[in-house]
């Protein structure tokens, strides 16, 4: 697909069009309708946060062409406030799905602009399918471009940024832009575009605030924009992202390697790796869940624990250990998400869905004496083994010493959820019913999965998109 001639976002824009034409086989679609099942469900269940009251106040002062759904909720917007809306219910939780090494979240935005272009102008299925499948695939390469392998990092998040937002705004534009149109110059064009749109900080994850909430539906309106703008006529550089002022020398400096955006396209697909998340919670803290699963399988309880050395990744110890005193009694229930010793005491405590689920990570959950002094008897440190395997996986060891001077040991080196340990069609419909069910009657829950599993033969997604309107949830009526 490259020719020597060509940027690297005309060579992507030649697969995805190749691509919009001639279709993906049925087993890539199935993958990719999986991962609509499981980003549709984490925009249910963020519906019911009040970030989607902000968003909502905002846009409705964009305009009202009812052109796509908002999500959980009765409003219908123009597709790139819808996508904006939908976007940042899809991250609002920290539920979404993930890719390792490059510990991004594509589907958070590039689901909701591929659907809400397909809503908008009745696209069938297999094409909104396709589009994500390609989206998803170009926003991890461009996250693996700027992927350190010597040093095992992103160079992204090395320098501050947040590579899901920065990729996700060009993944959503290709994507959006094989849904409007599915030529190669106008994807060409729509990706150059939204390279000059994407952005993204995390100091948000440092010292605080709420606007990392919405930067997964900014990089979704981005992309759905710059498709709207390309398919208008507008252009962008062919270069945009390998050129002196281009996108990896803005954004990374000297450490990119702008050749794996284009290595093996087509026939290797990065997507294999998305891991779909089994728990609402940060996602270095899952082998410590697994973990503690593990142990309550065994016949442990909370009663017979002493102590309990957690081993993880040294890079984990910043998010999940550190500071000690604050993992071990977290004052919120999202700063729980993110403290490996609250994680493993409420999973061995025992805890809803597949292992834990939202409401073991409520402020009055949080609050609960026996998880808390459970929490206190964990001590976090660096394993060599586990640091030697991130970001691969996000493994963790775990010894706990109980009463009568017993030990257990356990070792989980993979995660749940990932290609090594894939959910189960069971369990992707477990989680997604757990997060439909207060918005929707279980009757509906079930339409819904079933028509997006569908969604490959489906000629129209609007009437699956229809099933998703409520007047349940938190959405203004």
């Amino acid at each position: 697909m490259s020719g020597a001639d060509r940027g690297l976002i005309e060579d992507v824009a030649a697969f995805a069009g190749h691509t919009a034409r001639h279709g993906l086989p049925a087993k890539r679609r199935q993958a990719t309708a999986r991962a609509v099942l499981d980003t549709v469900g984490v925009m249910v269940l963020g519906s019911a946060q009040p970030v989607l009251h902000t968003v909502l106040a905002v846009t409705a002062q964009w305009g009202a062409l009812p052109e796509a759904t908002v999500i959980g909720s009765p409003e219908r917007l123009p597709g790139a406030s819808a996508s904006f809306v939908n976007g940042t219910l899809a991250h609002c939780m920290d539920y979404d799905d993930t890719h390792l090494p490059s510990v991004l979240h594509p589907s958070a935005s590039v689901v909701p602009a591929a659907l809400a272009v397909a809503e908008a102008v009745g696209a069938g299925g297999p094409r909104l399918l396709d589009a994500v499948a390609v989206g998803t695939e170009v926003c991890i390469r461009l996250g693996m471009a700027g992927y350190d392998e010597e040093r095992r990092n992103s160079v992204f998040f090395d320098r501050g940024q947040h590579a899901t937002s920065i990729c996700g705004a060009v993944g959503s534009a290709v994507a959006a832009a094989m849904v409007l149109s599915g030529e190669a110059a106008a994807i060409a064009a729509a990706g150059s575009i939204a390279a000059s749109m994407s952005s993204g900080l995390i100091e948000a994850n440092r010292t605080g605030g709420t606007v990392k909430r919405i930067q997964t539906g900014w990089a979704a309106h981005c992309g759905v924009t710059a498709a709207q703008l390309a398919v208008a006529g507008l252009t962008g550089p062919p270069t945009v992202l390998e050129g002196r002022f281009g996108f990896f020398r803005a954004f990374c400096g000297e450490r990119a390697w702008p050749e794996r955006v284009t290595a093996g396209l087509g026939d290797r697909w990065h997507t294999d790796r998305l891991h779909v998340k089994p728990y609402p919670s940060n996602h270095f803290t899952h082998t410590v869940i697994d973990a503690a699963i593990e142990l309550r399988r065994r016949g442990v309880r909370p009663a017979d624990v002493l102590a309990v050395e957690l081993g993880v990744a040294e890079p984990v110890l910043r998010t999940i250990a550190e500071p000690a005193a604050d993992k071990a009694a977290p004052r919120t229930g999202y700063a729980a998400a993110f403290s490996g010793p609250y994680a493993f005491a409420a999973a061995l405590a025992g805890g809803g869905g597949l292992g834990v689920h939202t409401e073991d990570f409520g402020d009055a959950a949080v609050r609960r004496a026996h998880v808390l002094e459970l929490a206190g008897r964990v001590r976090c440190h660096a394993d060599p083994e586990c640091t030697r395997i991130f970001p691969d996986q996000l493994p963790s060891r775990v010894t706990a010493h109980l009463t009568g001077g017993r030990t257990e040991q356990v070792s989980c080196l993979t995660n749940r959820g990932g290609p090594a340990r894939p959910l189960t069609d069971a369990e992707l419909d477990l989680k997604f019913s757990l997060n439909t069910g207060t918005c929707y009657d279980p009757a509906d829950v079930a339409a819904i999965s079933r028509e997006i599993r569908r969604l490959a033969t489906a000629p129209d997604v609007r009437p699956t998109m229809k099933l998703l309107r409520t007047h349940h949830c938190g959405g203004m009526s």
